[in-house]
């Protein structure tokens, strides 16, 4: 690959080093990521834990930026994601009655004296994370050829 890329720019490329083993620029920034075994060869993050882990960076920043806003004792969040396809009939806050669809549990873990305002509060706040409101809003992928 190339020099790194400017801010909010992303390049992803095979390596050729495996069969789906990828190399990804973000900024200054450089992961890898690949398919687990036996499908890849399992030398980085699959694509949809990828996914979480954006979605579970965004959840713990905008928690903890709200937390130091308002001057709270919350000393570390964590959050633990899982996702998975799920039959429509079984998601009781789903347009789609039909088909597979795609399920992502968040778990968040707030370590603090907080009080159960606080905490209510904070998973409120967690909703409102921008990688959250993305994934839940009608996204729109434009592809193109270079």
């Amino acid at each position: 690959m190339t020099a790194p890329q400017s801010e909010g720019t992303v390049t992803v490329a095979e390596t050729g080093m495996g069969t789906y083993t990828q190399e990804i620029i973000a900024g200054g920034h450089r992961l890898t990521a690949d398919e687990p075994q036996p499908f890849g060869d399992d030398t980085g993050p699959s694509p949809y834990d990828l996914l979480l882990s954006a979605l579970g960076a965004c959840t713990s920043m905008t928690v903890r930026m709200y937390a130091n806003k308002k001057g709270w004792p919350l000393e570390q969040v964590r959050v633990s994601l899982r996702h998975q396809k799920i039959h429509a009939k079984d998601c009781a806050d789903c347009e789609n009655a039909t088909g597979m669809i795609d399920h992502m549990d968040r778990e968040l873990e707030l370590i603090g004296d907080l009080d159960d305002e606080q905490r209510q509060r904070l998973l409120e706040i967690a909703e409102r994370c921008p990688v959250h409101r993305t994934l839940t809003s009608g996204v729109h992928v434009s592809t193109s050829l270079r």
